[in-house]
């Protein structure tokens, strides 16, 4: 068996999120069609983080296995190299019926053999988002699907907030908990800026970069701070819902269209089987002695 890492983007408007649901558009469930119909064999994929509906990624990574003898031959009579090969005919399948021609809204920017050891999902180290918001008078249409728009929003307040939510935390307040899983997470970087240059010039971006992020996390840390930027709640507003540790009613979760999940990092190929073993081993959850706890997932936004 050969394990295969893709690398691939999606604009999320026209999907229900990353997982397979039946009777909905997703894009696991497109991706792995237009894989299945390539290779002529049944595949499974396992991703580094599973989106929710309507969030975009401009770097997302995910793996597959598949028999040498089916890998060998998609190049078929040509002299590409399989992954080469795949990449090709991957983009045709998927830009079928799209709008933009020969363009789909999944893009895979590389196929290739990759160590047994590597999993997309324990094996990252991080996982990088951007929020976009667009809070001018006067919005730009061209960003209207990539960034919320909103009025005019103080950077500074929402930076000052989020500073306090940065290190290991319970972020309880901040998640969807599910059955079995963490809800600890070590946040490395929050930073709110506005570019000066580049494609999101103009733009207010929030960036967030974690071990791994729960479910609803980076929206409902966003959601908050674009309170406190109104100036409807005090920047000491950020913290203190975070160590409340409840998922309250009043929770607010930024419009998903906003969200771009911007990269994954992975350590060096000598440590892939280390880092998946340690992601998937149980801790104890060091706020609440004795509670053990499954190791932060790769999930979602």
């Amino acid at each position: 068996m050969n394990r295969i890492r893709l690398d691939l983007s999606y604009d999320g408007s026209g999907f229900h999120g990353w997982a397979a649901q039946p009777g909905l558009r997703t894009v696991e469930g497109v991706l792995t069609e237009a894989l299945e119909t390539v290779l002529r064999a049944q595949i499974k994929l396992t991703v580094a983080g599973r989106t929710d509906a309507g969030v975009h990624a401009a770097a997302q990574t995910a793996h597959f296995d598949i028999a040498d003898d089916t890998w060998r031959v998609v190049p078929g009579r040509s002299s590409r190299t399989p992954g080469a090969a795949l990449l090709t005919r991957l983009t045709g399948v998927l830009a079928r019926g799209q709008r933009t021609r020969g363009v789909g809204d999944i893009v895979v920017a590389r196929a290739e053999v990759t160590s047994p050891e590597f999993d997309a999902r324990f094996s990252a180290v991080g996982r990088r988002y951007r929020y976009r918001i667009d809070d001018r008078l006067v919005p730009d249409v061209f960003a209207r699907n990539r960034a919320l728009h909103t009025e005019p929003l103080r950077a500074d307040r929402m930076s000052q907030a989020g500073a306090r939510l940065l290190g290991e935390h319970d972020f309880l307040s901040y998640c969807k908990p599910r059955a079995g899983a963490t809800t600890i997470r070590t946040l490395r970087r929050l930073d709110v800026h506005r570019p000066q240059n580049g494609p999101d010039t103009g733009l207010l971006v929030v960036d967030l970069e974690a071990d791994a992020f729960c479910h609803s996390m980076v929206r409902s840390i966003v959601g908050t701070l674009i309170e406190i930027g109104r100036g409807r709640r005090d920047p000491t507003w950020a913290h203190t819902r975070l160590v409340e540790r409840e998922r309250s009613a009043g929770v607010i979760v930024a419009p998903a269209h906003g969200l771009t999940l911007e990269g994954v990092d992975y350590p060096e190929a000598s440590r892939y089987a280390e880092q998946a073993e340690l992601a998937r081993k149980v801790r104890e959850n060091p706020l609440t002695p004795g509670a053990a706890h499954v190791d932060p997932l790769a999930c979602c936004d």
